[in-house]
């Protein structure tokens, strides 16, 4: 296990679209050793979720903190090879910051209710819902496997700036994923 480079805005890998991993290859080592890299990287750089592509590796695989469900203890959830369908027009505001751009925050609109479709750490398939922030988490996450940042998704520059200055001056008591 090792602790990555993450690749910062700018970086071509940030903006490729991801390959899928073959469910043959998920349970073996360089996959199961990239997983636990990406974990560590997380953990040590602060955040809240990583995608691999985020650490140089252009594969469909992120990783997350699982917090959202307060009857159960907060775990790392393992999205390979992730689909998202959404399920409503309704979108949530969040302001968004990412690892890639560090000292960055903006706001972002994002659908609301989503349907993921995934393979797990042990190509488990798994099917649930997510809505509000574990939703935005998701999505934020997964746009990284198909090369997009959270700043192609904002709408209004204005609320877009450094970290130091939103919370300062725009954010004043709404949401803000930690990222």
């Amino acid at each position: 296990m090792a602790i990555r480079k993450v690749a910062v805005m700018g970086n071509p890998v940030l903006r490729q679209i991801a390959k899928s991993v073959p469910e043959k290859e998920i349970t073996k080592p360089e996959i199961q050793n990239l997983i636990q890299d990406m974990v560590q990287t997380m953990f040590e750089y602060d955040g809240r979720g990583l995608a691999a592509p985020q650490i140089h590796e252009s594969l469909q695989i992120v990783v997350m903190i699982w917090d959202f469900d307060p009857q159960v203890k907060p775990y790392i959830k393992v999205l390979i090879n992730p689909e998202i369908t959404h399920l409503t027009e309704e979108t949530s505001t969040c302001w968004e910051g990412c690892l890639s751009l560090p000292g960055l925050r903006g706001k972002v609109d994002r659908p609301n209710k989503i349907l993921v479709e995934a393979l797990d750490a042990h190509g488990k398939k798994l099917k649930f819902e997510a809505q509000g922030f574990a939703a935005t988490v998701i999505q934020h996450e997964c746009d990284h496997l198909i090369g997009k940042l959270y700043i192609d998704r904002i709408t209004d520059l204005s609320q877009f700036g450094f970290n130091r200055e939103c919370s300062q001056f725009l954010v004043q008591g709404e949401a803000v994923d930690p990222e």
